[in-house]
C-alpha cells in the first residue's frame, strides 16, 4: 500500500489500513473489507502492449485507464466480504481497487491544490477528518458521512456561494473512488493523503469541512 505523501499529518502508525509498499491489489482490497468495512468492487485493469499501458475496456482514448468499473452491473457486484473479495481478485490479481459511495461514506472531490490549502487550513482548526486520497489526475477526496450530495449544495449557497461556480463535487450513491495502489494508466498510483487509521475510523459530516473547503476553492479560482 503507498504509504501517506509527504507533508500531510498522520501520528496514528498502530493498527492501521496498511502502508507497506509493494502490497498486492489483493491484500489492500482485503483490508478494506476486513478493517475498514468498505464495500469493494474490482474494475479494470492495465494490459501492457509494447510496453504502453492500456486499459482492459480496449478504449484507446480511455478516460481512467486501468481505474473504472469493468462491468455494468459493478454496483450490485460491490461487497463487504473479505472471502468473496480474496476470490475476485484472485480471478483477476491486477483488477483496480474501487469503493462505491453512498454507502458507508461519501466523498467531496476538489482539485489538488485546492485540497491542500483546505488540509493546512482544518488541522489549524483542529478539525477531525477521515481519510484522504491524492488521485493521479491531481483530485483529491475526502471521506464524509454518507448524505453529502444531497446537503452541500445548500451548505455552499449557505456560505455565499453557488456549487456550479466551485469546483467542489460530492460523490454519493451510485458513484465510486479508486482507492490505493489503483493506478491510472502511465499516471501513476493513488497515495494516500491521510490514510485510513483508527482515529479516523469515525467519518466527519460534510457541514464540518464545507467552510474550509470552500473557502479553498474560492480562493484558487
Amino acid at each position: 500500500m503507498e504509504e501517506t505523501i509527504a507533508g500531510a499529518q498522520d501520528t496514528q502508525t498502530a493498527g492501521h489500513v496498511p502502508q507497506q509498499r509493494g502490497e498486492s491489489l489483493l491484500e489492500s482490497a482485503v483490508r478494506y473489507a476486513e478493517e475498514r468495512h468498505w464495500d469493494v468492487v474490482p474494475g479494470s485493469w492495465l494490459e501492457a502492449v509494447d510496453g504502453v499501458p492500456y486499459c482492459s475496456c480496449r478504449d484507446v482514448s480511455c478516460p481512467a485507464p486501468g481505474a473504472h468499473p469493468a462491468r455494468p452491473d459493478w454496483a450490485a457486484q460491490a461487497t463487504g466480504s473479505a472471502t468473496v473479495v480474496r476470490r475476485m481478485w484472485q480471478q483477476q490479481p491486477t483488477a483496480s481497487i474501487l469503493l462505491p459511495t453512498g454507502r458507508t461514506f461519501d466523498t467531496l472531490s476538489v482539485p489538488e491544490s485546492t485540497g491542500f490549502l483546505a488540509l493546512a487550513r482544518m488541522e489549524r482548526m483542529e478539525l477531525s477528518l477521515g481519510p484522504v486520497t491524492l488521485t493521479p489526475d491531481r483530485r483529491m477526496h475526502f471521506f464524509v458521512l454518507p448524505g453529502a450530495g444531497a446537503k452541500v449544495p445548500d451548505l455552499v449557497r449557505k456560505l455565499g456561494w453557488s456549487q456550479s461556480s466551485l469546483d467542489l463535487l460530492a460523490l454519493g450513491e451510485g458513484a465510486y473512488v479508486a482507492a490505493p495502489p489503483t493506478r491510472l494508466g502511465s499516471r501513476g498510483a493513488v497515495q494516500w493523503a491521510r490514510r485510513p487509521t483508527p482515529a479516523n475510523r469515525w467519518l466527519p459530516d460534510a457541514e464540518e469541512l464545507i467552510s474550509p473547503l470552500t473557502y479553498a476553492c474560492g480562493r484558487d479560482r
